[in-house]
C-alpha cells in the first residue's frame, strides 16, 4: 500500500498521532510501534502512536515515504504520505 495518512489534533502536536486505519500495512504499523484501537461507539479501528507527528514523518521518510500534501480540517492536521512501489502488470 503506497499511501499512509498521518493525523493529530491541533492541541496535541506532541502526540498521540493517528497513523493508519484497520486496513493499513501491518509491517509499517509495527515499524512505527503503533497500537490498534477501537474507540467506543466506532465500528472501525485505527492505529495510534504516542510519538509526535514530526517523529512519525521522520520515521516514514527513512523507509521511503514522502509528504504529498498536508491540510488542516477543523481542529485536525492531516498529512498524506506516498511511497513509490514497483508494480508488475
Amino acid at each position: 500500500m503506497p499511501y499512509v495518512l498521518v493525523s493529530t489534533q491541533i492541541r496535541l502536536e506532541t502526540g498521540p498521532t493517528m497513523v493508519g486505519d484497520e486496513y493499513s500495512d501491518p509491517a509499517i504499523m509495527n515499524y512505527l510501534g503503533a497500537r490498534k484501537t477501537t474507540m467506543l461507539g466506532n465500528n472501525f479501528s485505527e492505529y495510534h502512536v504516542d510519538d509526535s507527528p514530526r517523529s512519525v514523518l521522520d520515521k516514514l521518510e527513512k523507509i521511503g515515504f514522502r509528504v504529498v500534501t498536508m491540510t488542516g480540517v477543523g481542529q485536525t492536521l492531516v498529512w498524506c504520505m506516498y511511497k513509490e512501489t514497483d508494480y508488475i502488470t
